[in-house]
């Protein structure tokens, strides 16, 4: 028995991990891979049934897994960032959010053959956009800044919204059958409202206790993650004591509190429970997934299929359509966040969650959750994910244009970097912290960001979507290291670099390896050493590579001095680093710094084909003349 449950559990473990890898490497929605993983593993293999492996800790796993996940959405709410936003996402809160349940409660009863308590509850969970789905969707499409944070910050509001709507809906109808106590309607309200604002006001204590703990010095670094997580799981325990299930409420408004506790290494920690929660979230999908059972599948019939539906189509545009009248958006923008509305792992952990005990107090209608759940994110991580982009570009909400570059750090040489690659007509944009540092950029006509790039209101003011590309060439090695480690999560590590002022890692002075960007150029490039090259005449240069004009012959005509700075390929930008090489090949366009002089400047030749007669004219007389010379 101890052996076949630690197989399950490294089973679990590695399927999921190796789903969310697979949607990475292939850019394929993982939470389907998963989901399909887990149809393998249970109802279509029949290798594991979690439900009878785990016995009575299958419930308890989803419980604290749900927790978890909801305390870490909790940690990307920073009320701060809200205000800025505007009508659009308080009206898709209220009266969104309502509207959403209300409309998901009547779709769930009339058409999905729900029972009206089970469709309140599936329909409060339904209200869940899920931003582990949104905010990948949204950099696939490149979506302009606007509908770009409606969708992100409504997913992220109303994650824990719903899970609040599904624990009232849940202690309202199916607490009572316990038969423990008799209470009245308004006893039975009065009793949730006062067991939840317990438990929100212990989220909020614990979070503002852990947030002063950790300010205050009272924590070790080492052992803030440790405390924190160990913290999150008391808080739930205690709250689900106070009132079923009111533990989701509790972890939730004390993830919300900490990330708006100005706490200095909040950073550090929402990156650890990220970590967290990623393991939770493969771990509980592929679990979820492997319970279901054939039998519970056939219950998916052509009712389920018409509640997706209308869920897809008329639910979810009405409700936008409704919530945002007066808001001034665009029909384009309201159009777009009508359809896009993709489900996630909170809306399916919590249905499981809820699920499992609505079967123990022997409702019909639990067994249905979970399948009608994942029929819910099935439906909408394929058709949102598919459609996302090209009905962005349609409606004109996305940008056409290949990736750009982010250049932090505005000095003359990185000004005429920026408008060389202007001409590649890619956007540019130079963040420097100094109004007076950027004055050439803004004179060069360049895009320009003024105020610190690590700033938690940045985001609001530059469309990271835009970039893909991010250079920290700034004069402060340690600056251009911190913004490598804080942007690489946003712009991806493997295209992120930074100029290097003392070489190698192995220096006593430099920054540790794993805390940088690739090295821009090489080891020995520092923001000095390019200045000095820059007022010494150097230049930038572009050069096409052909048949006539090769790599080899490229290489022989540049001087040894010069540096070859990147390489365009296909629509592609390879920066050179000291990491990687670049080798060049046929085709290529290569931006090159060359110093300055006649004859050191390599030009391309025109190949065979495309030289005019004259040229052919002028080069069969210079011909002509070697031989009569020779002769």
């Amino acid at each position: 028995m101890q052996e076949h449950l630690v197989f399950s559990i490294t089973l679990i473990g590695v399927v999921g991990i190796g789903a969310q890898w697979l949607g990475w490497r292939f850019n394929l929605p993982a939470i389907v891979l998963m989901a399909i993983a887990g149809l393998f593993l249970g109802p279509i293999l029949g290798i594991m049934r979690p439900e009878e492996t785990f016995g009575d800790f299958y419930q308890p796993i989803i419980a604290v897994a749900v927790a978890v996940i909801l305390f870490e959405g909790g940690l990307q709410l920073r009320l701060d960032e809200l205000r800025g936003l505007g009508k659009g996402v308080r009206r898709l809160v209220f009266p969104g959010v309502p509207i959403a349940w209300l409309l998901g409660a009547g779709a769930a009863h009339v058409i999905g053959g729900l029972g009206w308590s089970a469709s309140v509850l599936f329909g409060g969970i339904m209200v869940v956009t899920g931003p582990t789905v949104i905010i990948p969707l949204l950099r696939q499409a490149k979506l302009s800044s606007r509908p770009a944070a409606l969708l992100k910050w409504e997913g992220i509001v109303n994650d824990p919204i719903g899970a609040l709507a599904a624990v009232i809906a849940y202690e309202f109808f199916f607490a009572p059958n316990t038969g423990e106590h008799d209470l009245t309607t308004a006893q039975l309200a009065a009793s949730l409202l006062i067991g939840s604002v317990l438990c929100l006001l212990e989220g909020i204590a614990f979070g503002l206790g852990i947030a002063r703990a950790f300010r205050k010095g009272w924590v070790p670094e080492y052992l803030k993650p440790p405390v924190l997580l160990a913290a999150v799981l008391l808080c739930f325990e205690l709250a689900n004591l106070l009132q079923e299930e009111g533990g989701l409420i509790s972890v939730t408004a004390m993830g919300v509190t900490m990330a708006n506790a100005k706490m200095p290494s909040i950073n550090q920690l929402r990156h650890f429970k990220e970590n967290i929660a990623v393991l939770f979230v493969s771990g509980v999908f592929v679990l979820l997934t492997a319970n279901l059972t054939p039998e519970t599948l056939m219950l998916l019939d052509w009712r389920a299929g018409a509640f997706v539906l209308a869920m897809l189509f008329v639910v979810r545009p009405l409700t936008v359509w409704i919530a945002t009248i007066g808001t001034g958006l665009p029909w384009q923008e309201r159009a777009l966040v009508g359809w896009i509305a993709p489900r996630g792992i909170v809306a399916v952990a919590v249905s499981g969650l809820f699920a499992a005990g609505m079967e123990q107090r022997g409702d019909a209608d639990g067994e249905m959750l979970v399948p009608l759940a994942f029929a819910m994110v099935f439906a909408t991580v394929l058709l949102h994910g598919f459609t996302i982009a090209p009905l962005a570009k349609l409606l004109g909400l996305a940008s056409t244009r290949p990736p750009g570059v982010l250049i932090v750090g505005s000095s003359p040489w990185s000004v005429k970097l920026a408008e060389k690659l202007k001409e590649l007509d890619l956007p540019v944009l130079i963040s420097d912290a100094s109004y007076r540092a950027l004055r050439p950029a803004r004179q060069a006509g360049i895009d320009t960001f003024y105020g610190e790039i690590l700033s938690e209101v940045t985001e609001h003011h530059i469309e990271f979507v835009r970039y893909g590309y991010l250079l920290a060439l700034g004069g402060n090695e340690a600056h251009n290291a911190l913004v490598c480690t804080d942007l690489a999560p946003e712009m991806d590590r493997a295209t992120t670099y930074q100029l290097s002022m003392q070489g190698t890692e192995d220096s006593r002075k430099g920054i540790s390896y794993s805390l940088q960007g690739k090295t821009f150029i090489s080891e020995k490039t520092s923001l000095d050493t390019l200045l000095q090259k820059h007022y010494s005449g150097w230049t930038f240069q572009f050069t096409r590579l052909s048949e006539a004009y090769p790599p080899d012959r490229y290489r022989a005509a540049l001087p040894t001095e010069a540096m070859i700075v990147l390489v365009v390929r296909r629509d592609q930008l390879l920066f050179q680093s000291a990491e990687q090489r670049l080798e060049l090949t046929v085709g290529d366009r290569v931006l090159a710094y060359v110093p300055p002089g006649t004859g050191t400047k390599p030009k391309e030749e025109p190949s065979q084909e495309n030289r005019s007669p004259e040229i052919e004219a002028l080069e069969e007389r210079k011909r002509a003349a070697l031989e009569k010379v020779g002769g």
